[in-house]
């Protein structure tokens, strides 16, 4: 896995444009994580076997982070840059919730500016539609079963290192057990 972390940060680094990436990516990419991490524990930490496993953790949990953040930031720009929409088959799982979410965002703003252009009140463009709950993308600290949303969506099961996007009520009560932790999309 850790080649294809490699070959898929390659890709998205030296193209503008989205790459396509399988649907299960970053399950297979957490699970392999995982995998690594449980390795690393059974080990001798004073042997070179242990500093390369653990080197190989680092590298591919940073190129693990870069890819999410260039694919997130590249979701915006597209979406910013009015072009034409990402085919879905480009986007994971958990992608797909989140350029959904992007979606309705930018169609917020088109309305505002709509809306202010032709000097309408602005107040109710802005708010949230109460049937989408807001949603918290985090990480799994263990494994969890299936779960049924706020939203009445199934969502997992799922394994330590999975990255979901959940409604904002099952994420912090998740988090506030501490089997999952919030992850931060970095800026660049």
């Amino acid at each position: 896995m850790h080649q294809e972390l490699y070959d898929a940060w390659k890709r998205e680094k030296s193209s503008k444009d989205l790459q396509s990436l399988p649907k299960n990516f970053y399950e297979k990419a957490a699970d392999d994580l995982r995998k690594l991490r449980e390795g690393q524990r059974l080990m001798d930490n004073k042997t070179m076997k242990a500093r390369l496993l653990r080197q190989e953790l680092e590298i591919s949990r940073r190129l693990l982070s870069e890819i999410v953040a260039s694919r997130f930031h590249k979701m915006l720009d597209s979406l910013l840059g009015n072009e034409t929409p990402i085919p879905t088959g480009f986007l994971t799982r958990q992608e797909e919730d989140i350029y959904q979410t992007l979606l309705q965002a930018s169609s917020q703003c088109s309305r505002l500016k709509k809306n202010l252009s032709e000097g309408k009140q602005v107040d109710a463009v802005l708010s949230t539609p109460r049937d989408a709950p807001q949603k918290i993308l985090v990480r799994f600290a263990c494994e969890i079963p299936a779960i049924v949303g706020v939203d009445l969506k199934t969502y997992g099961p799922f394994k330590p290192e999975d990255i979901a996007s959940l409604p904002a009520e099952n994420a912090r009560a998740l988090m506030h057990q501490r089997a999952a932790v919030k992850v931060e999309v970095e800026e660049n």
